[in-house]
């Protein structure tokens, strides 16, 4: 059944902190944010939305380290220092034409909820709050910012019978 869903993804939406990131927020002496992305993640993402799927980001938080990140990887869905996620996801379905029950979120902290309940698809990682772990469809073995966004677009990727085409464009 899960199999299943996760190849009817047509639009993958993700929180940020403790999803792309492992959570931790750092600031310089100046007061700049530094986080860390991993590049697995990176890879992953750009194989996914070659594939078709569109990847979106719905976050709390504003940050321009993440604005350099989206840019870098070509995501354009954007939705970040938001306080409705709902609302949100809302607006990202209407303006994609895309529907609930193809649609997947990863969230990893009680704001992301809302939206999990909501999409055909919710996703977590192994380190996300207990109350997240017991909502979810799926829960990566994988702690956020550390490849669990890759295993995610892989999933994606096998359901949808592709990965083996990936992997042989590699060699």
């Amino acid at each position: 059944m899960l199999k299943k869903k996760l190849g009817q993804i047509k639009l993958l939406l993700l929180d940020v902190d403790g999803i792309l990131t492992d959570g931790k927020i750092t600031y310089t002496e100046n007061g700049k944010e530094i986080k860390n992305f991993d590049s697995k993640d990176g890879l992953g993402l750009k194989l996914l939305m070659e594939s078709g799927v569109k990847v979106g980001i719905i976050t709390g938080r504003k940050s321009k380290a993440l604005t350099a990140r989206c840019k870098n990887l070509g995501i354009n869905i954007i939705f970040d220092n938001i306080k409705n996620k709902i609302k949100a996801l809302d607006t990202i379905l209407k303006e994609t034409g895309i529907s609930t029950e193809n649609t997947a979120f990863a969230g990893d902290d009680l704001p992301d909820l809302c939206v999990m309940k909501k999409v055909g698809l919710s996703i977590t990682v192994s380190d996300a709050c207990s109350d997240v772990i017991k909502e979810a469809d799926i829960v990566i073995p994988q702690r956020g910012g550390k490849g669990a966004v890759r295993q995610i677009c892989e999933d994606i990727l096998k359901a949808k019978n592709l990965w083996s085409n990936i992997i042989s464009g590699f060699l």
